[in-house]
């Protein structure tokens, strides 16, 4: 395993409010609106279930008092429970071996503001990697051993995200990314190396994905096609992820799961990434949270969408849109296809349920270039997760060892014949996915949450 997440400290500070400040609202309480807009750990914790190889470290005793007082700023009681951690980020291994990989354990890293502009040479516009709810994601470089500012192409890149101060999103999402990524240790979650927070500025500071996004690969212009068995490479990645999440000692639901909060490495393996909405699971017996609508368009299950009832579940029916839009390469919504297509989800489901009318929906790109039979499961495992009533979708580490099955399926020489010949009622938008980009997608499709404020995104870059 070899790259693990560093300890959480005991409490994350409350930082003063940004200028545009977090609305006042009870995040456990369900405040049904009309109007949706598209784009939140104990310290003797230790091991949890194993889905891939995954460890939840313990949160070490940090001496707060060498630290100055403005930097200690009141910390109300709904904020989250964690504070500064130690400046050096010592990297220490342990003797606890998972996976055959050993756990590093360091401290999350406390940057200074002048640190983080150093590194990314004063959020220069062409440092910019994304842009989302939050605000924009640069690209830096710090010392591998340090975290110290470094010279471009010295040391290791790095992507800070830097809150906007009129977003809606800010200190409730910057505490929750810290306070579960600064928690988790898992290979298919993105790397959080610390965080800063002056004044009004948040910022969080990750390890950097070289490949971007699953979503600017999957529906940006001119990208290079994934091939069959690197798509199935990245679910199985994502899954892992999600099924870590899910069965942790308190069950994480993570309520934004989606294409572009898929991040890839140099080599396709997917993590995922922006943990801003992360709540935890039902306790007590209950089988569900209630909260406020929170997620992004297309990808909220229904279930949460009317009744802002949010299951461990809601999480699957996520993943089945993604999947969706993995075997086919079209996004979950789009306006520019016919108006019948503008959901994808309604209208590919009677394609997904019979064996010689889903290949009609295949991505084009593919090329007919992958195993009919692993095809056809992967539909079947769509339909699912695409269940309307939350009880009866697969948990999932059920669809994860679905997944798993599936990758194994070769492909027939009988296959690329029969996949090969072109479809000729089938549209020209399915035939060439990619030529056209949705206005519907350009702004809600990857900016966010619902409830957050809009923000344009640049295609095809990171989504942290």
């Amino acid at each position: 395993m070899g790259n693990c997440w560093p300890k959480p400290v005991e409490s994350l500070p409350s930082a003063p409010k940004p200028a545009s400040p977090v609305p006042e609202t009870d995040d456990d309480q369900y405040k049904p609106s009309r109007h949706y807009r598209n784009n939140q750990g104990s310290s003797n914790m230790n091991t949890t279930n194993v889905v891939g190889n995954h460890k939840l470290l313990a949160s070490p005793k940090v001496d707060h008092h060498h630290h100055p007082p403005h930097r200690r700023p009141h910390i109300k009681e709904e904020a989250v429970d964690v504070a500064p951690p130690t400046v050096a980020p010592m990297v220490t291994p342990n003797d606890n071996i998972v996976g055959g990989g050993k756990i590093i354990t360091p401290n999350l890293k406390m940057f200074t503001y002048a640190e983080l502009r150093s590194a990314t040479r004063n959020f220069r516009p062409d440092t910019v990697l994304g842009e989302g709810g939050f605000g924009r994601v640069f690209k830096g470089w710090v010392d591998e051993k340090t975290y110290a500012p470094a010279r471009v192409g010295a040391g290791i890149p790095v992507a800070v995200k830097k809150s906007n101060p009129d977003s809606e999103q800010g200190l409730s999402e910057w505490q929750a990314e810290v306070k579960f990524l600064g928690k988790f240790c898992h290979p298919n979650l993105v790397k959080l190396l610390g965080y800063c927070w002056e004044d009004k500025e948040f910022l969080l500071v990750y390890e950097h994905m070289q490949r971007g996004s699953l979503e600017s690969h999957l529906f940006r212009q001119g990208a290079e096609t994934l091939s069959w068995e690197t798509r199935i490479k990245i679910v199985i990645g994502a899954a892992q992820g999600l099924a870590f999440l899910h069965t942790t000692e308190k069950q994480v639901i993570y309520r934004d799961f989606k294409a572009s909060n898929i991040l890839l490495d140099s080599d396709f393996n997917a993590k995922l990434s922006d943990f801003g909405l992360a709540k935890l699971g039902p306790v007590n017996g209950n089988s569900h949270v209630t909260t406020r609508v929170l997620g992004t368009y297309g990808y909220a299950a229904p279930e949460y969408m009317a009744t802002g009832h949010l299951y461990v579940k809601s999480d699957v029916y996520g993943f089945g849109v993604v999947l969706l839009e993995i075997i086919t390469g079209l996004r979950v919504l789009d306006l520019n296809r016919p108006s019948r297509q503008h959901n994808l989800v309604d209208w590919a489901k009677p394609f997904l349920a019979e064996k010689k009318r889903f290949r009609k929906i295949m991505d084009p790109q593919l090329d007919g270039q992958y195993p009919s039979k692993a095809a056809f499961h992967t539909a079947e495992l769509i339909l699912k997760c695409l269940e309307p009533d939350p009880k009866k979708r697969p948990p999932m580490e059920e669809v994860l060892e679905t997944i798993q099955q599936i990758s194994t399926i070769d492909m027939k020489p009988k296959d690329t014949k029969a996949q090969h010949k072109a479809d000729p009622k089938q549209p020209a938008n399915q035939r060439h996915p990619n030529h056209h980009r949705s206005p519907l997608q350009t702004k809600y499709a990857s900016q966010g949450a619902i409830g957050a404020r809009v923000q344009k995104k640049q295609p095809g870059r990171h989504s942290y």
